[in-house]
């Protein structure tokens, strides 16, 4: 029983974290289009809000989420960061944390992506369908 509440419960706020993707995605949308001007920070943005809405379509499809979608999620939000940075209080400190932030996440996602074999070769993490 507390296992099926638990179940639906994840489902609701999935299906509400996708929704609330779409809409913000929307949103977006329409400040570009009434702004009728593009920036690279709204592209990265609308990335993100695809990154999200993609993770939850895996999740479903296989009712498990691949760790490099987080990660990928997590470079993206980052990268966005060290371009909208504070260009009138630019701190150097600040810009080399984040970039060596997006470092540690791309070693970590390069690690678990290609773990060696027994027998010392590369392989991809094994499908559990």
């Amino acid at each position: 029983m507390m296992g099926k509440l638990i179940d639906y419960v994840e489902k609701a706020f999935l299906i509400t974290i996708g929704l609330f993707a779409i809409m913000a995605m929307g949103q977006e949308v329409w400040a570009i289009i009434a702004r009728q001007h593009v920036e690279l920070k709204d592209l990265l943005l609308m990335f993100i809000f695809a990154e999200v809405i993609g993770m939850l379509g895996v999740y479903y499809s296989s009712k498990r989420i691949p760790i490099d979608l987080p990660l990928f999620i997590a470079v993206t939000a980052l990268a966005r960061l060290i371009i909208l940075g504070d260009k009138e209080n630019f701190n150097g400190m600040t810009l080399l944390a984040e970039s060596g932030a997006i470092l540690l996440i791309a070693c970590g996602g390069f690690v678990i992506r290609y773990r060696h074999s027994d027998k010392g070769e590369r392989t991809l993490p094994k499908n559990e369908d």
